[in-house]
């Protein structure tokens, strides 16, 4: 893919999120609206940086890309290598997925009487431009995989907070969990706000 020659559209999209929130809307009406937002973004595949698509060998990478200054909401990339898959996890936080690269597939889970986890229906299918949901409040605990054994997927992300420090758990079949800050796979962040380097193009 083209190296970041479209920043202006991560750029709009945060603009717009921001906007979004600013506007004190209640959940609902941010992962409505907000999947509008991000469903524009994932539509195109032409402004994520090449350095923040890049995969590992050894497990997903998750990338920030922009953390509001009152860490309101957080953006990133996961990049999955073939065949990686998280473990069982939750957010916490209410959060949007869109699919940009490749696909994956997510598998909600649910606690039966004694609180251990078993999958609730069947696994959702993502494919580029498609966007869900996931919130404490409509369900938070999922386990998302690579669609593909042979191909690097993408997806991006959007939270309600600074994600990478967010306390939150892993949780084993029998409902125990492990907590667990994610972080960030990156140091830098990228520069999308460098407006002299852009042409005066639209």
């Amino acid at each position: 893919m083209s190296t970041h020659r479209h920043p202006e559209r991560l750029r709009r999209f945060i603009t717009g999120f921001a906007e979004l929130l600013d506007q004190q809307a209640d959940e609902a009406a941010i992962l409505d609206q907000g999947q509008r937002l991000l469903g524009e973004l994932v539509a195109h595949d032409d402004w994520l940086p090449d350095d923040l698509a890049q995969p590992d060998p050894e497990r997903y990478q998750q990338f920030l890309l922009h953390c509001d200054s009152r860490q309101r909401f957080s953006v990133v990339s996961f990049v999955w290598g073939p065949g990686q898959r998280t473990p069982i996890h939750d957010h916490r936080v209410w959060g949007l997925i869109g699919m940009l690269r490749g696909a994956e597939h997510a598998q909600g889970f649910s606690r039966d009487a004694h609180g251990a986890l078993h999958p609730e229906g069947s696994a959702v299918l993502l494919q580029p431009g498609q966007v869900e949901a996931v919130s404490p409040r409509i369900g938070d605990v999922h386990q998302v995989s690579n669609a593909f054994a042979d191909r690097v997927s993408i997806s991006i992300h959007v939270y309600g907070g600074n994600i990478g420090a967010v306390r939150r758990a892993v949780f084993a079949a029998d409902g125990s969990e492990k907590p667990f800050i994610s972080g960030y796979s990156n140091a830098h962040l990228p520069n999308i706000w460098d407006l002299s380097k852009e042409s005066a193009a639209p």
